[in-house]
């Protein structure tokens, strides 16, 4: 594996960072100077956060308690974090690495800056910077889904961290949706939540459903022998409904106890909605939409 790459996209806004499976877009607004070094600092804490990880994986494989445990690295502390108040079914901190990389990353390039605005965006999951009357439009891919594919996240909102997950996603589920995408106070809190929804999407023994043990396909899973989806044939629309459901209901549990903000669950053309999503038709002026951040 070579090591850690940086430049610039061609549009010459965005910094795109890649380490093995870690690749990051990145985009900041504000003055050029800024930015600039907002950059520079990215770049340069990208340096070694991969090889952090990698010094403490086979405790982030391990199942979390309520009770969080020790991590040296500040993104393996971050992983632990987001998991732990989840953690009275499966979980392990692996399930909010994506999210926990992108919340590191733009702690990283907002030290001693002043932008605008900016976004991490980590594989879909998303780390979000925003200035006192800044806003920015997400896309949520499934207009098909009878939802609006921009919402709107604005500055005074709770929310600074959004993730999808599901079966289809790059990562391993135990449910069925097709996506699952959450709105929390950070990306790590975010990543972690969608992940516990999408797994409560589920119907137990369904014939038509295809599961594996998880260490058949990677041997190293931090899922080890649970059985993961594989492929979702032909469902009824009652079992549709009551899939998704059983998610809302996941959803609405995690929205009481304020460890997210909002989410949006899909499966087979069919949708539910869990907390306030604003539409980006609300808009007050034509705010940059970025079409990186692209979710669902």
């Amino acid at each position: 594996m070579i090591g850690p790459q940086a430049g610039m996209l061609p549009d010459g806004r965005r910094l795109h960072l890649n380490h093995g499976p870690i690749d990051l877009v990145i985009e900041a607004f504000g003055r050029e100077d800024e930015r600039r070094v907002a950059y520079r600092q990215a770049a340069e804490r990208f340096e070694t956060i991969l090889e952090e990880l990698v010094s403490e994986l086979s405790d982030l494989r391990l199942p979390s308690t309520v009770s969080p445990r020790l991590f040296a690295g500040p993104t393996a502390a971050r992983m632990e974090a987001a998991v732990s108040p989840l953690a009275r079914v499966f979980i392990t901190p692996m399930a909010a690495v994506a999210g926990s990389v992108a919340d590191e990353m733009i702690a990283a390039m907002l030290k001693g800056r002043k932008l605008d605005k900016a976004y991490v965006n980590n594989g879909g999951d998303s780390a979000l910077h925003l200035s006192a009357d800044q806003e920015i439009r997400v896309a949520i891919a499934g207009t098909g889904h009878r939802l609006a594919d921009r919402i709107m996240i604005r500055a005074a909102d709770p929310v600074r961290g959004i993730a999808t997950s599901g079966w289809r996603g790059r990562s391993f589920s135990l449910g069925i949706a097709d996506a699952v995408t959450v709105l929390a106070r950070s990306a790590a809190e975010a990543d972690a939540a969608a992940t516990i929804i999408a797994n409560a999407i589920h119907l137990p023994g369904h014939p038509a459903i295809r599961r594996e043990p998880a260490s058949s396909i990677t041997p190293d899973s931090d899922l080890g022998e649970r059985l993961v989806t594989t492929d979702v044939g032909e469902l009824l629309s009652a079992e549709v409904s009551q899939a998704l459901d059983s998610g809302l209901a996941m959803a609405e549990e995690l929205r009481a106890k304020n460890l997210i903000a909002a989410a949006a669950l899909f499966l087979r053309g069919e949708s539910r909605i869990c907390g306030p999503l604003v539409t980006a038709g609300a808009t007050r002026n034509n705010t940059h939409f970025s079409e990186e951040l692209i979710h669902g």
